[in-house]
């Protein structure tokens, strides 16, 4: 066919070249056309333009998806998602991946880490893991610095991911108890790496308070081998959905905003996106696996996990705030986050699993264990002189005379 039209246009050009008037018709049972097509081409008709111009929907924001793809860490995935959130008709990602590429707006190639993959059955294992030391930028300029805990359903891959500050024994437990009544149950086995705060370095055996947490929820925790990261592959392969957070830096303003990212938008986003691993979405797996899940404890068992634990920093008058007071804690713990917990009118403060300080509950604005103040005034004066022991005496009986 395509012969036949260049025949047909050749002799057209050459017709015109002699000032002949073609015959429509019979030019058109010659070359094996309709007769219009014959005139088309007698008018000017060159043909489809081998290479068509048409207007992208993602030009307008060629610039911004550079600036976003420029952010340390940003992948072509993770800008795609972001802004999907924005505009759900910004095509597909096969077209936005190839945009990219035509208009070479990625900086730099990310090269994915490659781990063997294994299955588990339903219900039999949970995975976790953290994604440290994030820092993120907001509106304001305002930098907030935090971790991520990642969960990952072993068989179904359901995905859970937990805002956290700090990275103890205790944001842990509060983070799989998340996961757990954000599943619905519990898996027979827990698999991680060698936490310090639930490992013991020197023996890797989990601390027996995890141990004990373990036995409340009725399962086991499991340590992956030495060196052998990728028998924890999925939960390894998860904390990269952690990148989709990068786009939204300058996007966000509070903390409350940041939560809202990282709980609601890109959990529900990945768990009801296609895992290629399982050729469907981490969700409608999940339908299947959540009926071989162990049941949830009684509220009184998770709430004594989640409830009366709170985290706070030390000030450099090595206090902590408490229910609007403040009570000490040892001075070499200035500016470490330690955990507080109420129990029968006592505070109990925590460095991870260590207890470093006890008070009983009072009105007072400044409670001060005379140890402590001890300790932190010699160190002050430099100086362990005989009269610390009085001066530190002196200075706690002025705080309840003009504070308390």
């Amino acid at each position: 066919m395509n012969n036949e039209i260049n025949n047909l246009r050749k002799e057209l050009v050459i017709m015109k070249e002699l000032d002949l008037k073609p015959n429509y018709a019979q030019l058109a049972r010659k070359h094996n056309c309709d007769w219009r097509t014959v005139k088309k081409y007698h008018n000017g008709y060159e043909g489809k333009s081998k290479s068509r111009n048409r207007a992208s929907k993602l030009d307008n924001l060629k610039n911004e998806i550079k600036q976003k793809l420029e952010l340390p860490g940003a992948t072509i995935s993770a800008v795609y998602q972001y802004f999907l959130k924005k505009d759900c008709k910004i095509g597909t990602y096969s077209n936005f991946n190839a945009f990219v590429k035509k208009h070479k707006l990625q900086y730099k190639q990310n090269i994915p880490n490659i781990h063997p993959r294994f299955e588990t059955a339903f219900g039999e294992q949970l995975q976790f893991d953290w994604k440290e030391n994030l820092e993120m930028t907001n509106k304001n300029g305002v930098v907030f610095k935090f971790n991520v805990f990642s969960v990952t359903f072993s068989a179904s891959r359901l995905h859970v991911f937990v805002y956290s500050k700090t990275k103890t024994r205790i944001d842990v437990e509060r983070c799989l108890i998340e996961a757990f009544k954000y599943a619905g149950g519990i898996t027979k086995e827990l698999l991680t790496d060698n936490m310090p705060c639930i490992v013991n370095t020197k023996t890797k055996k989990f601390v027996p308070e995890f141990i004990s947490f373990c036995k409340d929820m009725e399962t086991k925790p499991r340590n992956c081998k030495v060196r052998s990261p990728e028998t924890k592959g999925k939960v390894e392969s998860s904390n990269r959905f952690m990148q989709w957070l990068i786009p939204y830096t300058f996007e966000f303003e509070t903390e409350e905003d940041l939560i809202k990212i990282i709980a609601a938008d890109i959990t529900k986003t990945v768990n009801t996106s296609v895992n290629p691993s399982i050729g469907t979405t981490p969700i409608m797996a999940f339908n299947k696996e959540k009926e071989y899940l162990l049941p949830l404890p009684n509220k009184d068992i998770l709430n004594s996990y989640i409830n009366d634990t709170k985290s706070a920093k030390v000030s450099n008058g090595f206090l902590v705030y408490y229910r609007g007071n403040q009570y000490s804690v040892p001075p070499q713990f200035v500016s470490k986050i330690v955990q507080l917990r109420e129990i029968d009118n006592k505070l109990y403060i925590y460095n991870n699993t260590k207890l470093i300080s006890l008070h009983e509950i009072s009105n007072k604005k400044i409670n001060y264990l005379e140890d402590h103040y001890k300790e932190g005034l010699a160190i002050n004066l430099k100086t362990n002189s005989d009269d610390i022991e009085q001066k530190a005496k002196d200075n706690l009986a002025l705080f309840d005379t003009l504070i308390n």
